[in-house]
């Protein structure tokens, strides 16, 4: 999911990569990662939109740059985990993220899904 988060996946296809049923892969995948596999896809598009945001790219760009097929879930997905809206996020400096090294400004910019 992290390398091809670009592609239409759902739990079927992965769940028969995997060698499981659909509502078994589901359970294991939540046992290990704290969440659905649609909740941890959307999250890792939503990191890296948020990586295109802050290098200039327009929201539509954005959204079709990480798969997103509705610019209005994507939008809304995107407001529920960052707290704000893909172009108030984009508009806002992100210079403290950038002087920062990578590794560190990736783990305080990842979006987080609050219960």
């Amino acid at each position: 999911m992290d390398r091809d988060y670009t592609q239409p996946l759902d739990v079927p296809t992965m769940a028969a990569r995997a060698f499981m049923s659909p509502a078994h892969f589901s359970r294991e995948f939540k046992t290990a990662y704290g969440e659905t596999p649609y909740a941890y896809l959307m999250t890792r598009r939503i990191e890296r939109a948020m990586a295109l945001l802050r290098a200039g790219a327009s929201v539509t760009d954005a959204c079709t740059a990480v798969g997103a097929t509705s610019l209005g879930s994507f939008s809304s997905t995107f407001t529920q985990l960052v707290g704000e809206t893909p172009s108030a996020y984009r508009s806002r400096p992100h210079e403290a993220a950038e002087a920062m090294p990578t590794c560190i400004a990736r783990l305080l910019t990842r979006p987080t899904r609050y219960a």
